[in-house]
């Protein structure tokens, strides 16, 4: 019954979260300068084809349609949200005209999804155990070595390092491509060591600043826990330094990290998706600027929308499980 409860509030909780944010990307893009419809037609018009002033009028009109942009601002809303939370349609891109929005996400997303869980992953397990070990042994040089580069590291923004990276593997050092370019059939094993490759440079640029949070958190955490009586306890009992270390100051310490994990997900996405335009990696990102720079008004609410509900599934995911991951944890 607790449970019930609690997974409820989260469930209400999530819903206004993404109700909130898919109605500022709805309003947002129509306060940006420039109108999809008269953009289109400006483009046929740039192209050298001469229409009918009444043909013109007419595909205006069918345009307006297209893009959700008929009626008051207040039916535009009304329609938008009909139109996504009943069968997840954006209605079709106007810088890829015809291709439905949603057919755009679906290429773009995995890239993204790919990209943030692989630098998630790398990042909070070694981290956590780099951390881990500077923590527990704090009066080594070597621990206050690393604490004092993660702490330079952290906090450098993720398109700085991402520059700084290019910099140096790209023009410097031409070791790594500055453009995302992947060669081979999808699926093949030159087509993984391609993406692997052009992909190495805007993982680290995710990994290495996020590396600095996780071993500067795990080495409070761990600090902390060793001083704890049970741990000092096992200590007196002539338990060994490497047991305590794993069974006693890790497992503990770690909990929190889960936590924080949850928390960090939209900042490190918001980094990713910087990090994807400066590389011309195919994600949502680069979607999203494209979409900006074409006034694209429905591929800018897809992509948005996409990323917001992606985020708030993330961290109510988390959000659930922890307190089956922490026992301490009780369902308020």
């Amino acid at each position: 019954m607790q449970f019930a409860k609690f997974a409820i509030s989260r469930l209400i909780t999530f819903v206004l979260v993404v109700w909130v944010g898919i109605t500022i990307v709805f309003f947002v893009p129509r306060f940006i300068p420039g109108n999809p419809v008269e953009s289109m037609l400006g483009k046929l018009m740039s192209q050298g084809t001469t229409m009918d002033p009444e043909l013109v009028e007419s595909m205006r009109k069918t345009l307006t349609q297209l893009f959700g942009l008929e009626g008051t601002l207040w039916e535009q809303y009304t329609a938008f949200l009909k139109r996504v939370v009943l069968t997840q349609d954006f209605g079709p891109s106007l810088s890829y005209y015809p291709t439905p929005v949603s057919t755009l996400i679906a290429r773009a997303l995995p890239w993204s999804v790919a990209l943030l869980l692989t630098a998630l992953a790398i990042s909070w397990v070694l981290g956590n155990l780099i951390g881990l070990l500077v923590g527990y042994r704090n009066d080594r040089t070597s621990s206050k070595i690393i604490e004092t580069g993660a702490m330079i590291i952290y906090p450098i923004p993720y398109y700085i390092l991402a520059l700084l990276l290019v910099i140096l593997f790209a023009y410097i050092w031409p070791i790594f491509p500055f453009v995302f370019q992947v060669s081979g059939e999808p699926g093949t094993w030159q087509w993984f060591k391609s993406v692997a490759y052009n992909s190495f440079l805007p993982l680290m640029s995710i990994v290495v600043v996020s590396l600095g949070w996780w071993i500067i958190s795990m080495k409070a955490m761990a600090i902390d826990t060793k001083e704890e009586d049970y741990v000092q306890y096992a200590r007196f009992r002539g338990v060994g330094e490497r047991k305590i270390m794993v069974g006693y100051v890790a497992r503990t310490a770690i909990l929190p990290q889960v936590t924080v994990l949850a928390l960090s997900i939209g900042g490190v996405f918001g980094g990713a998706l910087i990090t994807e335009i400066l590389f011309g990696y195919p994600g949502i990102g680069t979607l999203i600027y494209r979409a900006i720079l074409g006034s694209d008004y429905n591929l800018i609410m897809g992509t948005v929308s996409i990323a917001i509900v992606a985020v708030a599934t993330a961290t109510l995911v988390m959000d659930l499980l922890y307190p089956f991951i922490d026992p301490r944890i009780r369902y308020k």
